[in-house]
């Protein structure tokens, strides 16, 4: 394995890595909408190969996200990730000025809970953080989903970052 990282990925990439974890297909222009405001994207690719991926949403000052934790189930054990979230991590600690912190939230999936633990992150609670909630706004994302071919939208709850 000959791991390498960049900073750019393209829209057929993040595709591919999201539907390898079973996420739905985004069309390619709000991918590229999405890269272009992240703060900075790191991927891992092995020779030619994507591997992985992590974005970070950042508002310069006090709050930071890191988002599309994305990789290839063969390399979930290798480290790739662990080297993705650091690399994040690294850049935000790059940006703190003397009295400064930031707040860095992430989603982490497949229990993974450990791994980002061992990185310094702390499980949030509703007394602590509030309850985390969200909401998805869409302009008919059954179209989006018909036009990959994945599925007829039905309504069922599916797991869709």
């Amino acid at each position: 394995m000959n791991i390498t990282y960049k900073s750019t990925v393209s829209a057929e990439e993040v595709n591919f890595l999201r539907a390898s974890v079973g996420f739905r297909q985004i069309l390619s222009e709000q991918i590229n909408a999405g890269l272009d405001g992240s703060a900075l994207v790191v991927s891992a690719y092995d020779r030619s190969k994507i591997a992985g991926m992590a974005r970070l949403i950042w508002d310069g000052g006090m709050v930071a996200l890191i988002t599309d934790v994305l990789v290839l189930p063969e390399y979930k054990t290798q480290g790739v990730e662990q080297e993705l979230i650091t690399r994040l991590l690294d850049f935000l600690r790059s940006k703190l000025k003397p009295g400064f912190g930031i707040q860095v939230d992430v989603k982490v999936w497949d229990n993974r809970e450990a791994l980002y633990e061992s990185l310094g992150f702390q499980l949030s609670t509703n007394e602590r953080r509030g309850t985390p909630m969200h909401i998805c706004l869409t302009d008919r994302i059954e179209l989006t989903d018909a036009e990959f071919k994945q599925c007829a939208f039905s309504g069922e709850e599916k797991r869709s970052e």
